[in-house]
């Protein structure tokens, strides 16, 4: 007989995800990390704790800061396989590959230097390329929306290009994404990335009302 997978990620009792708030309820974790993760988002602005180069590394930093006050693994890449909860979504790249796949997405975007001294129309189409592939990573249970924005809000900073999300809906971003990944279409994030992205001097602050913080 065989044996029912159980998500190690869940609270057996409340089957919510294992959380450090005493949250019983989906509801009431999304309230939590609201205002936490809002918090630490601030303090990680100000803070600058790492320059962006693309590694699994800065990701784990990223999400652990972010949501240290929540989970107890933050910043600990996943060990299930995840997909998105809707209709026939396929799943995320399988957890044993999350190491290399980062590696090679690293290298992809090194070749790009790391997106600098990019025209407009050329930095929209370079960025929706290597955020479908570190999208397709997804390497946390959860938070990888808010992590991944983060980081490239961060590495467009230096690359001279601030980037407005909160003019990106989940619902848009849902499926720019999922066509990127199922049907290698970039066209949806080229349209996103073009609203969005604005030439900015790298010398500045980054404007923390940028960052849509749900996790969509």
């Amino acid at each position: 007989m065989g044996h029912e997978f159980v998500d190690p990620y869940l609270d057996p009792s409340s089957g919510v995800l294992r959380n450090l708030v005493g949250a019983v309820s989906y509801d009431a974790l999304r309230n939590a990390e609201g205002e936490l993760v809002a918090m630490r988002m601030g303090q990680f602005l100000e803070a600058l704790p790492l320059r962006p180069m693309g590694s699994l590394e800065d990701f784990k930093v990223i999400h652990q800061w972010l949501f240290q006050d929540i989970y107890d693994w933050a910043g600990v890449p996943r060990t299930v396989e995840i997909c998105k909860n809707t209709e026939n979504a396929e799943f995320f790249l399988p957890s044993a590959n999350i190491e290399m796949g980062f590696a090679w997405s690293q290298e992809e975007l090194a070749k790009d230097n790391l997106l600098k001294r990019l025209p407009p129309n050329e930095f929209v189409q370079r960025l929706a390329y290597h955020y479908d592939n570190y999208n397709f990573i997804h390497p946390f249970r959860e938070g990888n929306g808010r992590a991944q924005r983060l980081f490239w809000t961060l590495l467009c900073h230096d690359a001279g290009y601030d980037l407005d999300w909160c003019q990106v809906s989940g619902e848009e971003n849902d499926e720019a994404s999922r066509a990127a990944a199922e049907e290698g279409n970039l066209s949806g994030l080229v349209r996103i990335f073009t609203r969005i992205a604005r030439p900015t001097d790298p010398a500045m602050p980054i404007n923390q009302g940028l960052l849509r913080l749900s996790d969509r």
